[in-house]
């Protein structure tokens, strides 16, 4: 390759284990599709159920591009445990939301989630109240579009609401890996690439605890953010009328990686980004949490932040992180040492929106200690060992399925 050419790397992007099922699994006929506004829905009734009558509506989470549900049901059902189906031996009628765009502000992709609640009671047969919630992002959206529709004097006739690893209080991708993704080159089209386009999404901005800002090299609350956090205030944070349950794919006893110690080296790159390093977050002011150095065009940088906790090996359910971009840079014709695969996502005490995690002390808070009308939520769960963002458990699974019954 000439020294004066920028190499190719292949598209790839860190976001919800979602659209990345690691086994085949076979998806029925649906009974009934939907296009709804910004997106659109697979329906699979119930076991004995000739017509909707229970429905269950589901929301994808964060990545790049438009939903695939194929993979997302791939997911749900041919991991650890088989969601969908349990859900529809309980009688229940799944309902899998996708959206045009993941990437898109999570006030736009709302008016997907309140077309398809609308869309719902519309076709349903009986007054069985919906289910209404998501994975991640999913979680979101929909606790958004309920909280809405309550403040315009809409009738959701939604009776529970549920998130699954959810945000609440924000998420986290290491700072370095946010600045690393404005290094990548642009395709034949053009076009950033698409872990570009993810990381300066409006979705990002508005999810991220600290959004990196290519254009100013600051790291800080993104102006997307405060604006959900805005819209959020506007329509009272929360849903009112059903009942809010959650759960957490991190633990609630204050333990997370505990192999993955603060500043040390996650992931180190050689011949596409020479000597570009990632250290694992550590506490304190003008800490390097990473090194980044490109050939051609000529970029050399160092990335540091001030005042975080020890993010990466807090408890939450993880991201593959490291793991995902060592291995894209591998493909990529490059070397890559890595030491940590593996890396808090979303932090156990926001996905039960019990505290915020600017502090250390609460980013390692037992939740199982705490009092829970410290959250929002009517109950939740955490998992009883770290397990990867949105892995559908059966402990956790079948929790959600029993409330989702009362």
């Amino acid at each position: 390759m000439p020294e004066n050419t920028e190499p190719e790397v292949g598209p790839f992007t860190i976001g919800d284990p979602l659209a990345s099922p690691s086994n085949s699994v076979e998806v029925p006929d649906r009974d009934e599709e939907w296009t709804v506004t910004k997106g659109f829905t697979w329906v699979f009734r119930g076991e004995g159920n000739s017509h909707l009558t229970r429905p269950v509506i589901i929301a994808d989470g964060f990545n790049h591009g438009k939903s695939d549900l194929k993979k997302l049901y791939e997911f749900l059902e041919g991991e650890e445990y088989g969601f969908l189906s349990a859900l529809r031996e309980r009688g229940m009628d799944v309902i899998l939301l996708g959206f045009d765009n993941r990437t898109a502000s999570i006030l736009e992709n709302a008016k997907a989630a309140e077309a398809t609640v609308r869309e719902a009671i519309a076709r349903r047969v009986g007054d069985q109240r919906l289910v209404v919630g998501g994975f991640s992002m999913g979680g979101l959206v929909t606790r958004y579009a309920l909280a809405r529709m309550e403040s315009e004097h809409n009738d959701h006739q939604t009776g529970v609401y549920f998130s699954y690893d959810t945000p609440h209080r924000g998420a986290t991708i290491p700072i370095g890996v946010q600045a690393f993704s404005y290094l990548l080159p642009r395709g034949l089209d053009l076009k950033p690439h698409p872990f570009t386009q993810q990381m300066d999404s409006a979705a990002a901005r508005q999810m991220l605890w600290q959004h990196y800002d290519n254009k100013t090299g600051k790291t800080g609350v993104a102006p997307e953010r405060e604006a959900l956090l805005t819209a959020l205030d506007q329509v009272g944070q929360w849903p009112q009328i059903p009942l809010k349950v959650a759960v957490a794919n991190g633990r609630g006893d204050g333990v997370g990686l505990p192999e993955v110690k603060a500043g040390e080296v996650a992931l180190r790159l050689d011949v596409r980004y020479p000597g570009t390093t990632f250290y694992t977050q550590a506490q304190g002011d003008d800490v390097t949490v990473a090194y980044l150095k490109r050939a051609f065009p000529a970029t050399e940088k160092t990335i540091t932040t001030s005042g975080f906790p020890e993010l990466d090996g807090a408890p939450g359910g993880t991201l593959r992180t490291y793991g995902i971009l060592a291995a894209s840079m591998e493909e990529a014709g490059g070397d890559a040492d890595l030491r940590h695969a593996d890396v808090c996502f979303v932090p156990s005490v926001s996905a039960v929106d019990i505290l915020g995690f600017e502090k250390q002390e609460d980013l390692y808070a037992k939740v199982d200690d705490l009092d829970p009308d410290k959250s929002s939520l009517d109950a939740f769960l955490c998992s009883p060992t770290t397990t990867a963002h949105t892995l559908p458990t059966e402990e956790l699974c079948t929790w959600l399925m029993d409330h989702f019954e009362r």
